[in-house]
């Protein structure tokens, strides 16, 4: 992000707080919020538009239709899972989990809220909404099976490299072939491929392997199945880049992401654990930022 200011980084160090505390303590998290009165529980998420209110006021843009929007959005994600725990206590899955799925999805990837926020400080934009999400399926919702834990372990990388090993030659003979990769040689400093190694986990694949593999992968697989969840859920995650790195509909990218969703989908799904589908996924994107 430019733009970088102590407001700035305060207001970020802010965003990740909700993300590590549900990463490090989710179920005593989720179970001190159970003792509050339901109409605190709903009502607690409106609390998510200080970053907006902080970054738009010191950035002089601010708007009270943003204002509305992100105090109320939050709200009705905690009530409208609030009751999708009552009519699905089984957890296989309620019109209303699909529905919060899908604004969540089209918002970031058709970036409808970018324009509420500065250029260079619209991943806060992105942040801000996996807080909502964090808050409402595992606080709320109390979905279990999502693997959102980062107390990392050694399954985690040997399951996440694993993956990697297995996807690296289908992507280099097809990534090449359709002209999508262009290896170019580049050895940076330890210092700067580790912090980028950081960056992308923190920025890039948590949130996204969060939502297609914590969420949309595995209420799928109680309505259709593992293969089939495994199958549709990287179909999605593929489609969710068509507007990545071109102005139209990119098919190369679409279909190289949606292979690499499936091996991502078989890290996740192994144990059930985000950080293993999450290192995967960064090593890609971390080996494509230096060599490709």
């Amino acid at each position: 992000m430019s733009n970088v200011t102590p407001v700035v980084i305060a207001v970020l160090l802010a965003e990740l707080v909700p993300a590590a505390a549900f990463g490090f303590s989710s179920e005593r998290v989720a179970l001190v919020i159970a003792r509050w009165p339901l109409a605190v529980r709903v009502a607690l998420p409106a609390l998510l538009v200080a970053p907006y209110v902080v970054i738009a006021a010191t950035q002089h843009m601010f708007r009270w239709q943003w204002f509305a929007l992100y105090a109320a959005l939050p709200v009705v994600m905690a009530w409208l899972l609030s009751r999708a725990a009552l009519a699905d206590p089984d957890q296989r899955g309620n019109w209303r989990d699909a529905l919060i799925l899908i604004t969540l999805g089209l918002a970031v990837d058709l970036r409808w809220f970018d324009v509420a926020w500065p250029s260079g400080l619209r991943g806060l934009n992105n942040l801000l909404l996996v807080d909502a999400g964090l808050y409402g399926f595992l606080a709320i919702r109390r979905l279990d099976g999502t693997g959102f834990d980062f107390h990392l372990r050694w399954s985690d990388w040997k399951t996440g490299l694993r993956e990697l090993v297995y996807f690296a030659p289908v992507v280099l003979v097809l990534g090449l072939a359709l002209g999508f990769l262009h290896p170019h040689f580049n050895l940076p400093a330890v210092g700067k491929a580790a912090l980028t190694w950081a960056v992308i986990f923190v920025f890039v694949a948590v949130p996204e392997e969060l939502f297609f593999r914590a969420w949309v992968q595995n209420l799928l697989e109680r309505r259709v199945g593992r293969r089939a969840a495994l199958l549709i859920a990287s179909v999605l995650f593929g489609l969710s880049h068509f507007n990545k790195r071109s102005p139209s509909f990119n098919w190369r990218y679409v279909m190289l992401a949606t292979i690499a969703g499936i091996f991502y989908g078989r890290a996740w799904r192994e144990n059930r654990r985000v950080p293993a589908s999450t290192i995967t996924h960064t090593c890609v994107d971390w080996l494509w930022s230096w060599w490709f």
